[in-house]
C-alpha cells in the first residue's frame, strides 16, 4: 500500500477519460442527480446532518491533502497556498454549510459547481492514477465541491439571480488579479492566470498567454449564466376571460 501513498509513484499514470476517471464522473453524477430530485424532500434534521458530514469531508480530505505533500517533501508555497479555485471553495462551502450562512452560497453554487465540473473533467493529478492517495484525493475535493454547490440549490433552497450572475462574475475577476500579483511575487501559477497548467486540460486547445485568459473568462461567464438557466422564471400566462368577448 506505501506505493499508493509515495511522490514518486511508479504505477498506471492517470489517463484522461480512462475507467477510473469515468467512474468518478459517474458516482459524482449520480450523487449529484439524486439530490436534485430528493434534496427537497429530506427532513431538517436530515439536512443538517448531510450539511455537517459533507463539510468535515471536504476539511478532512484537504488536510490529508497537505499531510501528504508535507511527508513526502513537497510542501511548497508555489504550489499549496489554498489559492486555487477549488482549494478556496473547500473552505468556504465547509464553513457555510456548517454555519449556514447564506451569504456564500452564491459562490459555492456558481464557483463550486462551475469549477467543480471544469476541475473534475480534466482534473490536476498529475501521473498519480487510481488507487493512488493523491488520485483519491483529487477527485473527492472536486466531487465535494460539486456536491456542496448541488446540496445548497437542492435542499437548501438557494435561488440563484441576474444580480448574483452578476457580483460572482466580477468578484471571481477581482479575486484572480489579486491571485496574479501573488504569482508573481512568489514565482507560483494559482488559477493558471500566469501561464498555462502543466497536465492537460481544455487550456491547451487555447492561444498562448495572455490571449487564452479571455477565453476562460467567456468560458466562465457562459457557465454562469447555463447554471442560472434552470432557475429562469416564466412570465404567468394571462388568466383566460370568463364571459365572451363583447361586440366591437
Amino acid at each position: 500500500m506505501y506505493t499508493f501513498w509515495r511522490a514518486d509513484y511508479a504505477g498506471d499514470p492517470f489517463e484522461l477519460f480512462g475507467v477510473p476517471h469515468i467512474a468518478v464522473l459517474v458516482v459524482v453524477g449520480l450523487a449529484g442527480l439524486a439530490l436534485v430530485l430528493r434534496g427537497r424532500d429530506l427532513s431538517p434534521d436530515r439536512r443538517r446532518s448531510l450539511s455537517h458530514l459533507l463539510a468535515w469531508l471536504l476539511i478532512l480530505n484537504e488536510i490529508l491533502w497537505h499531510v501528504w505533500a508535507a511527508v513526502e517533501n513537497l510542501y511548497t508555497l508555489d504550489e499549496m497556498l489554498p489559492l486555487h479555485l477549488c482549494s478556496v471553495m473547500v473552505w468556504v462551502s465547509a464553513y457555510a454549510l456548517v454555519a449556514g450562512d447564506r451569504r456564500f452560497y452564491p459562490a459555492m453554487y456558481f464557483l463550486g459547481v462551475g469549477g467543480a465540473i471544469q476541475a473534475l473533467i480534466t482534473p490536476d493529478a498529475g501521473i498519480y492514477g487510481f488507487p493512488h492517495v493523491r488520485f483519491m484525493q483529487t477527485m473527492i475535493s472536486h466531487g465535494l465541491v460539486f456536491l456542496a454547490g448541488v446540496f445548497v440549490a437542492s435542499a437548501e433552497g438557494y435561488r440563484p439571480t441576474v444580480r448574483a450572475v452578476v457580483s460572482v462574475f466580477a468578484g471571481l475577476n477581482v479575486y484572480a488579479l489579486v491571485v496574479g500579483f501573488i504569482n508573481a511575487a512568489v514565482g507560483s501559477n494559482y488559477l493558471y492566470v500566469n501561464g498555462k497548467p502543466e497536465t492537460p486540460s481544455i487550456i491547451d486547445m487555447m492561444p498562448a498567454w495572455p490571449w487564452y485568459l479571455l477565453y476562460l473568462e467567456v468560458i466562465a461567464l457562459v457557465l454562469f449564466l447555463l447554471l442560472y438557466l434552470p432557475f429562469v422564471r416564466r412570465p404567468r400566462e394571462a388568466p383566460a376571460s370568463a364571459g365572451p368577448k363583447p361586440p366591437a
